[in-house]
């Protein structure tokens, strides 16, 4: 896997927006992404196919509708290789004491 290729891919709001609700609800239709967006459809495919080329989302044919799931493995690659090295466990303190304090405390 390219880290390059996901890091750009994560670096665009619009396209962690997309993998926010595939992680809500795996499984949707281009046209169920573009609901709610303020998106042309054409710039919710292209920013699918950034994050299938990253490999951050697959798809899959159902009859006539194309499916997208969302592929967590190379986020935790990341995950593992450039946070995991930072002492995951005070990190993730840190996080929650600042999602406390700012009123996000509910995962």
């Amino acid at each position: 896997m390219n880290d390059d290729n996901v890091f750009r891919a994560l670096a665009d709001r619009s396209r962690r927006q997309l993998l926010d609700r595939l992680h809500k609800r795996n499984g949707q239709t281009l046209a169920e992404l573009c609901r709610g967006l303020d998106m042309s459809r054409q710039a919710v495919a292209k920013h699918l196919s950034i994050l299938e080329e990253a490999n951050l989302v697959s798809s899959k044919r159902d009859g006539r509708e194309k499916l997208h799931f969302i592929n967590p493995v190379p986020i935790n690659d990341i995950a593992e290789r450039w946070i995991g090295k930072f002492e995951q466990p005070r990190l993730s303190a840190l996080s929650k004491l600042k999602k406390s304090l700012e009123g996000e405390d509910h995962d």
